[in-house]
């Protein structure tokens, strides 16, 4: 269970074989059904989540009462409402399984334990999260500078096999879109030549 999120660690940084039982010890396994809510709006979440199969979700609803899913976590991603757990407050959002799901979790009691006994784990969590930083900016950036059909087929492109995944109306909340639209664009695209 443990070898998809020991395997991603080790691409940043180099563990031996005690601080790779260390961490197994840290972390805990959870075997999630489809839809399965992990976190809800009012409950203070508990730590992070890493994503060894399936699919997470993050979303919350609007004033008007329209879901809006603002991230995503398939295998080898970390995810987690980082204002309820940094500051301990109640998160404003859902945290759901989009697929049967097998999730490593850290909780945040166990974090600093963990940080003490294997201190270059402050390291690749640092490079994780300057990843997942460049990424939300770039994400920032197509959202205000293309079009949403461009922004929608520079996605697909570049993450094919995750678009495949992700049912439609899901996608389009992601994307800031209606179902309906993402489906004008997806049929233009499978539209035949003339």
């Amino acid at each position: 269970m443990y070898t998809e999120l020991l395997h991603h660690i080790q691409q940043y940084i180099l563990l031996n074989e005690t601080e790779q039982q260390v961490i197994a010890q840290h972390v805990k396994v959870l075997q999630l059904k489809k839809k399965a809510l992990i976190l809800k709006p009012g409950e203070i979440c508990r730590g992070n989540y890493f994503v060894a199969k399936g699919c997470l979700r993050m979303y919350f609803f609007d004033d008007k009462g329209v879901e809006q899913t603002t991230q995503f976590a398939i295998e080898n991603w970390w995810i987690s409402d980082y204002t309820s757990l940094t500051l301990q407050k109640a998160s404003d959002f859902y945290l759901q399984t989009v697929e049967e799901s097998t999730i490593l979790f850290l909780e945040n009691s166990a974090e600093d334990t963990l940080f003490k006994e294997v201190p270059k784990l402050e390291r690749y969590f640092r490079l994780i999260f300057k990843r997942a930083c460049a990424a939300s900016q770039y994400l920032a950036r197509y959202n205000h500078n293309l079009s949403r059909e461009a922004h929608y087929r520079h996605f697909s492109k570049s993450f094919p096999h995750f678009v495949q995944r992700i049912p439609q109306y899901m996608l389009a909340s992601f994307l800031g879109f209606t179902p309906e639209f993402l489906s004008k664009i997806r049929a233009k695209k499978d539209r035949p030549i003339s």
